[in-house]
């Protein structure tokens, strides 16, 4: 049985159950298996050579997952081909394809998470009483070694977007120095 963490998190105040293991920088990165929007199968091992940021939300279809999603969209824009920004969420592919279309986000990756939540039992995301995705963020080198991590206490609330893509910018310098 799955990790669980009682209280890691809330929703609305409340607290949640995340189903898997709090990860730290210097973790490496867990492997997932999610849905591209045309249900093609993705792993993180399909981004590596690149720095990823991956953000996890509860829906697309709210307030502020929309607006976190939109806003790495823009940010994805300006960065280079070195850098996946990834947003995760339990939405059905469909879904996520929709709002794709009618949102004009084509600078980042929507995954789903919904057929097995492989990436939320990896990271520690998933919100065992609604069968969702918390608010999070990670920033993962391309050696696969987690250098930011960030659960949102409180899964209303934006998570700190300036920090992490600081981080991730250092990364990507950092990589492109050593080229």
């Amino acid at each position: 049985m799955a990790h669980e963490r009682t209280g890691a998190v809330t929703l609305g105040g409340n607290p949640v159950t995340l189903i898997g293991p709090e990860l730290r920088v210097g973790d490496k990165a867990p492997d997932f298996a999610l849905l591209t929007n045309d249900r093609r199968k993705a792993h993180l091992t399909d981004y590596k050579n690149k720095t990823c940021i991956i953000t996890t939300v509860p829906s697309l279809d709210t307030g502020v997952c929309d607006l976190q999603t939109r806003f790495l969209n823009e940010e994805a824009s300006k960065m280079g081909d070195d850098v996946a920004v990834l947003a995760i969420s339990a939405d059905l592919p469909f879904a996520q394809a929709r709002w794709c279309k009618e949102s004009n986000v084509e600078a980042i990756t929507i995954l789903s998470d919904h057929f097995d939540l492989s990436f939320g039992t990896a990271y520690g995301t998933y919100m065992k009483e609604q069968r969702l995705e918390c608010r999070a963020v990670f920033v993962i080198n391309q050696e696969g070694t987690i250098k930011y991590v960030e659960y949102v206490p409180e899964v209303t609330d934006h998570a700190d977007y300036e920090s992490a893509l600081q981080v991730a910018k250092e990364v990507i310098n950092k990589a492109g120095a050593a080229k």
